[in-house]
C-alpha cells in the first residue's frame, strides 16, 4: 500500500469518483497541497471528459505567504463571470471541487528567464484590469486575515507594511529558534527590517482591488487552443494593485526588455479600467520590487537549509553547492532594501550552511 493510499485526500478523491480507484491521478506534484484528480460517475458525453481535483493541505509545512481568503472555492465561485479563465467549481459527495484545467504550465512552454509569446504577455496584462475592478466591498467571501491587516482602502504604505510585519514576526521570528544563528552567518540581522522599512516607504495612495498575488508560471495552464487559465487562488488577497504586478514580475523573471514593456502595459491596462490604479508606480515599483526581494531571502535561506538531506547520503555535498549557488544571487538582490553591509561569499554561505545541518539537520519539507 503506498503512503498516500489511506490519506484523506485520495480518500475523498475515490469517494467522489465513485469508488473507483483506477480513475484517480496523483498525487499531483505541488507543495502545499496533496492533490488527486479523477473524472466524476456519470460525466460522460460526446466531448472531452472534464476532471475534478481534490486537495488537502499537506501536515507540517511551514507557510511562508500571509492567506486572506477562508476557502480558495468560495472566492472563485464568487469571481465566476468576473475574471475569465479560472477553474469552474462543482458540489460533489459533500466536497466543492475545482475542474481540472487540461493542459501545460506556462512554464513547460517557455522556461523562467525566456521572453513569453505575445499572444501569452497580451492575456497575462489582460487579466489586470479585470482585477483592478473587483472591490472588497464587491466579494462575498469570508475573510481569514485579522481587521488590523485590513488597511484603509488606497493606503498602499500601511498594506506594505503588514505584509513587512508578516514576514518579521511569522517567517522569520517565528522560525528564529532554528534558523536566526544561520541568517546572522549569512549577513542578515534582526535588524534588517528598521532598513526595509525606510527603503519601501512614502508609497503613493492607489485604490484597492483584488491581487491574485502568486502570478507566476506554474500558475498559468496553456490548453490546446492556447489560452491562458489562472489557477491557484490561495494567496488572493485585497490590496494595492501595484503588488500584484511588483510579485508578478519578481517570479516571471522576464528578461529586462520584456520586463519593462509588461510595466508599461500594465500601467495602461489598469488606469484605463480603473483610474488612478497605476498612479506613482515608475517610483513605487521599485520599492516593491525591493520588498519582494527581501521577502524571498527570508524563504529560500529557511527553504534550502530544509532542503539538505540529513542522513549519510553521498550526495549532499553536491546539494550544498546547488543551495549555496542559488543563494548566492538572493542575498545580493535583497542587499539593498535589508541595507546589508556586504554579500558573503560562496565559502561563507556553505560554512554557514554545513553548520546549520550539523546541529539542526531535519528531514526536508
Amino acid at each position: 500500500m503506498s503512503p498516500q493510499s489511506d490519506s484523506q485526500a485520495r480518500l475523498h478523491a475515490v469517494g467522489a469518483s465513485g469508488g473507483d480507484e483506477s480513475v484517480v491521478e496523483g498525487p499531483l506534484h505541488g507543495y502545499h497541497h496533496e492533490t488527486y484528480v479523477f473524472p466524476l460517475p456519470g460525466e460522460k458525453g460526446s466531448g472531452p471528459q472534464a476532471r475534478w481535483k481534490c486537495r488537502e493541505p499537506r501536515p507540517g509545512l511551514l507557510w511562508f505567504d500571509r492567506r486572506c481568503f477562508a476557502s480558495e472555492e468560495q472566492l472563485l465561485n464568487d469571481l465566476n463571470g468576473r475574471i475569465r479563465g479560472i477553474p469552474d467549481i462543482i458540489e460533489a459527495d459533500g466536497l466543492k471541487l475545482q475542474r481540472f484545467i487540461e493542459g501545460r504550465t506556462l512554464g513547460s512552454v517557455c522556461a523562467s528567464g525566456l521572453a513569453v509569446p505575445d499572444d501569452f504577455l497580451r492575456q497575462i496584462v489582460g487579466l489586470f484590469p479585470q482585477l483592478v475592478r473587483i472591490t472588497s466591498e464587491s466579494l462575498s467571501v469570508d475573510r481569514r486575515c485579522a481587521a488590523e491587516d485590513r488597511p484603509e482602502d488606497g493606503d498602499s504604505d500601511g498594506f506594505l507594511e503588514r505584509l513587512v510585519c508578516f514576514t518579521e514576526e511569522h517567517v522569520y521570528q517565528g522560525n528564529s529558534a532554528t534558523f536566526e544563528r544561520l541568517f546572522g552567518e549569512l549577513g542578515v540581522p534582526a535588524e534588517s527590517f528598521e532598513q526595509l522599512r525606510k527603503h519601501v516607504s512614502g508609497l503613493r495612495e492607489r485604490p484597492f482591488c483584488l491581487l491574485h498575488a502568486d502570478l507566476h508560471r506554474e500558475n498559468f495552464i496553456v490548453d490546446d487552443d492556447r489560452r491562458l487559465w489562472t489557477i491557484d487562488w490561495e494567496l488572493a488577497m485585497v490590496g494595492d494593485p501595484l503588488y500584484d504586478l511588483a510579485t508578478h514580475l519578481h517570479l516571471m523573471r522576464y528578461p529586462v526588455r520584456q520586463a519593462r514593456d509588461a510595466a508599461h502595459q500594465w500601467a495602461d491596462a489598469v488606469e484605463r479600467a480603473r483610474p488612478g490604479s497605476a498612479a506613482g508606480w515608475r517610483h513605487d515599483l521599485p520599492l516593491l520590487l525591493g520588498y519582494k526581494r527581501a521577502q524571498s531571502l527570508f524563504t529560500d535561506v529557511i527553504r534550502a537549509a530544509l532542503s539538505l538531506d540529513p542522513g549519510p547520503d553521498a550526495h549532499w555535498r553536491r546539494q550544498l553547492v546547488r543551495a549555496a549557488l542559488k543563494l548566492r544571487p538572493v542575498l545580493a538582490d535583497a542587499a539593498l532594501p535589508l541595507g546589508l553591509e556586504s554579500v558573503p561569499g560562496m565559502r561563507r554561505i556553505v560554512t554557514a550552511l554545513v553548520r546549520w545541518r550539523r546541529e539542526h539537520g531535519v528531514p526536508s519539507a
